[in-house]
């Protein structure tokens, strides 16, 4: 029943911010005033990475759209790369989208269902949505959400593509391996050229061209864009001349770094006194004890190269719009698809030796100790359910429509709520039916609200991914898939960092949620049930 209750809450809140009414509220003029929409997704990026959100890393750019727009304190993503994308393409979550898990890949045979690692017909994508709506639609950057060409993304809605359809690859080429193989240009394979190819410019450089070129063709329509960087998901790759910009800025090691970011986040006030630091996992060293200090220093330095690369990016973009005239009425949203990456990837032994890290052929990872500062103050990382898997930044810039800008927002917000927010600003509808067939309903709420005032209410979200599930009811958070079967139980007003477990204080709390957590897997198809 309260599944149901909240999706009749996210119709009304998406309904009511499509209105007429908002547009008055927002200063837009009679014809086709609607704001152009801009994307940005980074990859594998942590909580306190960007500047504005506590890191040392230079993203003035980035900055800049906060300053003069809105942060969310707590905004969610999917837990992992695939799942993320599907429900902010989609506006459901990953398991009704067919993304519950991981994407298939093109030689295999999928069982179709909630893990069927493609979108499903059943979904609707926010490109086919706002293109029935007079939007042009572009897409530069990661797919990963179908590697067949029938679910390529100028299948479901997009005018325009250039990117990656795979998962990851080398920023410098296309490495020798199945799986990351596949960039696209519109409908055709596209492989880079053999010098002087970076991936974080090529994917800005055809963004740019993309908005540059509807100018041109189509300036008198609104645009969708979304650029889904591959940034800074490993390997570790950056260019020379922003390497060296991070040479000695993490010689004082991942502890001296966390905390000094932990200070930061204060000061700005993205977090507070309920906020403690949590403590370093046993299982990484404490600095001083470690006897390859550089090697781990240049990773973080190469890291934060490839952030810092990003932002310059996310720049000529803005100065693209700025030069058109268009910035004060594009809604620029940015935000990451998962927490920082624990993950360990030595075992592709794709990594020649000798060659330093960030450089061609170098294939790193910055692993859980530096995973551990990027998602600072919280615990775990991506493809968990605690918060620092699931926990983003979350930019929202719009000039004509947000009020008081440079706050922060205490309104939760989640994936599912960037198909709901963008069609409301384009005032269009979600469809009921698409392509002859049933649609699986919105699961998202306009952000709206939280751009004027405070949020959209309270708010029931669900999480699952590879057996590891969450689910958030106001401030109570019941975090489940352990291996021996127990849940763990938090109050996010007094404890959002999850340090302190209140499920033996709160059984039947936890009973209740936990048949709560039930019906919803049953509905969109999750395990573990």
């Amino acid at each position: 029943m309260e599944i149901r209750q909240n999706r009749l809450i996210a119709y009304a809140l998406v309904s009511i911010a499509a209105s007429p009414l908002v547009g008055a509220v927002f200063g837009q003029e009679k014809g086709d005033e609607r704001p152009n929409i801009v994307v940005i997704l980074a990859d594998d990026m942590g909580y306190s990475d960007i500047a504005c959100y506590g890191g040392e890393v230079s993203t003035p750019n980035l900055d800049q759209l906060a300053a003069n727009g809105l942060r969310f304190r707590s905004f969610y993503n999917a837990a992992r790369c695939c799942p993320t994308r599907a429900s902010l393409l989609t506006g459901v979550y990953p398991h009704e989208a067919g993304m519950g898990a991981m994407v298939s890949y093109a030689g295999s045979a999928p069982q179709p269902g909630p893990y069927q690692g493609y979108l499903n017909q059943q979904s609707v994508t926010v490109a086919e949505v706002l293109k029935q709506a007079g939007y042009k639609t572009y897409m530069s950057g990661k797919w990963h959400v179908g590697e067949r060409p029938e679910h390529w993304p100028r299948q479901r809605g997009f005018d325009r593509y250039f990117g990656l359809i795979s998962g990851a690859s080398s920023y410098f080429e296309l490495v020798e391996e199945p799986r990351m193989r596949c960039m696209v240009y519109d409908d055709d394979p596209w492989f880079p050229p053999a010098e002087g190819f970076y991936m974080t410019d090529a994917l800005t450089d055809t963004a740019i061209t993309f908005i540059e070129n509807h100018e041109q063709t189509d300036g008198d329509k609104p645009f969708f864009l979304y650029l889904a960087y591959t940034t800074p998901h490993w390997p570790l790759h950056a260019l020379e001349e922003d390497i060296e910009r991070y040479e000695d800025v993490y010689d004082g090691g991942w502890d001296e770094v966390r905390r000094q970011r932990y200070e930061r986040m204060k000061r700005l006030g993205i977090i507070d006194d309920r906020h403690p630091l949590s403590p370093r996992p046993p299982d990484i060293p404490a600095w001083d004890s470690l006897p390859d200090q550089q090697d781990w220093t240049d990773r973080m330095a190469v890291y934060a190269a490839m952030i810092d690369r990003m932002d310059q990016g996310i720049g000529k973009l803005i100065a693209t719009l700025e030069r058109q005239g268009k910035l004060e009425n594009t809604l620029i949203l940015f935000l990451s698809d998962n927490g920082g990456s624990a993950e360990n990837i030595d075992g592709r032994k794709l990594h020649q030796q000798g060659v330093n890290v960030g450089y061609r052929g170098s294939y790193l990872a910055y692993e859980e100790p530096w995973a551990n500062v990027s998602n600072t103050p919280y615990r775990k990382y991506k493809a968990w359910t605690q918060e620092g898997g699931i926990i983003t930044p979350f930019v929202a810039h719009w000039p004509k429509g947000i009020q008081r800008p440079g706050r922060f927002t205490d309104a939760v917000g989640h994936i599912v709520d960037v198909m709901a927010t963008c069609v409301a600003v384009a005032r269009t509808d979600y469809p009921h039916q698409y392509r002859g067939q049933e649609i699986t309903p919105l699961r998202g709420a306009s952000l709206l609200p939280a751009f004027s005032r405070s949020g959209v209410g309270q708010r029931t979200l669900y999480w699952e991914h590879l057996g590891k599930w969450a689910m958030r009811q106001g401030d109570w958070k019941l975090v489940g898939g352990f291996p021996d079967g127990r849940c763990e139980l938090y109050d996010l007003t007094d404890d959002p960092v999850e340090l302190n477990d209140l499920s033996d204080k709160h059984p039947a709390l936890v009973e209740k949620m936990k048949q709560e957590y039930t019906v919803w897997a049953d509905e969109v198809g999750a395990k573990p049930r």
